[in-house]
């Protein structure tokens, strides 16, 4: 059985509301620009909640901000 993943980040919907950069946001994360590309692109399968917890102080907001269900 196959499951498709219907919950989406919405990073970069966050940032331009911010009027930040996406390399701001990393390296405020301190993530390497790869591994913040696909997760802002939603090209990956899981988020730790270290880094939901750390993109909720940056952007202040919360998980329901930065998570969606499609």
């Amino acid at each position: 059985m196959h499951y498709f993943i219907m919950i989406k980040v919405q990073i970069l919907k966050l940032l331009k509301e911010r009027g930040r950069s996406k390399y701001w946001l990393y390296t405020q994360l301190g993530m390497s620009s790869s591994n913040f590309q696909k997760l802002a692109d939603g090209k990956t399968t899981k988020i730790s909640f270290e880094v939901l917890d750390a993109l909720c102080d940056i952007l202040e907001c919360t998980p329901g901000d930065i998570l969606t269900k499609e």
